[in-house]
């Protein structure tokens, strides 16, 4: 198997802008872009939120006692 070349990425690429138009895709883009930052922001807070859980959680020192 070949695989897929410049060329065929190129057309395939020309097909799309055909087939969706260019203010489709850009919406697209920009829709597609603004959900991944949201989705980072969440694992961001979460990370914060979870380490904060974390220290919050760790009990005290235990006292041994030695008899």
């Amino acid at each position: 198997m070949e695989g897929i070349s410049i060329a065929k990425l190129l057309i395939i690429a020309a097909l799309i802008v055909l087939l969706f138009g260019t203010s489709k895709l850009r919406t697209l883009g920009s829709d597609l872009g603004s959900a991944i930052k949201g989705f980072k922001k969440a694992l961001k807070d979460d990370g914060a939120r979870a380490d904060k859980r974390t220290a919050e959680e760790i009990p005290a020192e235990r006292i041994s006692h030695k008899e």
